[in-house]
């Protein structure tokens, strides 16, 4: 599928609830993808762990770690080859005998890997330990695509709360940031989220776009941001998906009023 008439790029954001059954998850990732196709999306973006999520994390997700181009991510290919859309989901790709990576993939209109992205912060935060059981991904020059153009990047939820996580990628050209996340509910998290969301946005003057789990899980609220932090499209509490249209040209006469990028003093330095 092409970007419509007037040059802008088409992108959805879907929540649902991901459970420990792969091909429930599928048929769910499947319907929603097909309404996000339906109202003009070319990209639609999924949460984190969209291929496998039960509580508690460690042992049942490590069951169901698969090598990054395993039987799940073939079938997010298979539902982007048929939809003719780009495809970003979260998965749990197999590591070693007592840990995996939390990774996204991108798959595009043909089923092709493009992309991926292995979680660099884990979440050892809030009474949780994702270290117990996964592996952090190694800081690398990142991994990128390009869709009606944008350069897309990724990166996910517990990422968001560190912002120099979004200034590499935007250091490598990103301009649209994908966050898949899993946010888990609690005391204050909601504002959390709308409030770093639109903080990324900002600082760096690029869209984002961040799919969320439904309940139990996450707080729902997946949104997509322009540069200036404003909700173009967002979601409730509910499953569904939120579709908005983004103007390159925008992008570009932001920055042009806001050159902050081109006006900072300090670089990123991983560590």
């Amino acid at each position: 599928m092409s970007s419509d008439t007037s040059g802008r790029l088409g992108i959805a954001v879907a929540q649902f609830a991901p459970s420990n059954d792969k091909a429930a998850n599928l048929t769910a990732i499947r319907a929603l993808a097909s309404t996000a196709a339906e109202r003009g999306a070319q990209l639609v973006v999924f949460p984190e762990y969209s291929a496998h999520f039960a509580e508690p994390l460690g042992p049942s997700a490590l069951a169901a770690a698969e090598p990054r181009g395993g039987e799940f991510v073939q079938g997010l290919g298979v539902i982007a080859a048929e939809l003719g859309i780009h495809l970003v989901a979260g998965v749990i790709e197999s590591s070693d005998a007592s840990h995996y990576f939390n990774t996204l993939v991108a798959l595009d209109p043909a089923g092709v890997l493009v992309a991926s992205y292995r979680k660099i912060h884990l979440y050892d935060a809030f009474g949780a330990r994702e270290s117990d059981w996964m592996h952090a991904g190694t800081v690398a020059p990142p991994e990128t695509f390009t869709l009606g153009g944008f350069t897309v990047g990724l990166q996910t939820c517990y990422d968001l709360r560190f912002p120099e996580v979004t200034r590499w990628l935007v250091d490598a050209g990103v301009d649209l940031v994908l966050v898949p996340s899993e946010w888990v509910p609690g005391p204050t998290k909601e504002r959390h989220w709308n409030t770093l969301l639109a903080a990324r946005a900002i600082e760096n003057t690029v869209f984002v776009a961040a799919a969320d789990h439904t309940a139990p899980g996450g707080v729902g609220l997946s949104q997509v941001l322009d540069p200036t932090g404003a909700v173009l499209s967002a979601i409730g509490a509910a499953p569904d998906v939120a579709v908005a249209f983004l103007d390159p040209a925008r992008l570009a006469g932001i920055r042009r009023t806001n050159p902050a990028l081109a006006l900072r003093r300090f670089s990123v330095t991983p560590r």
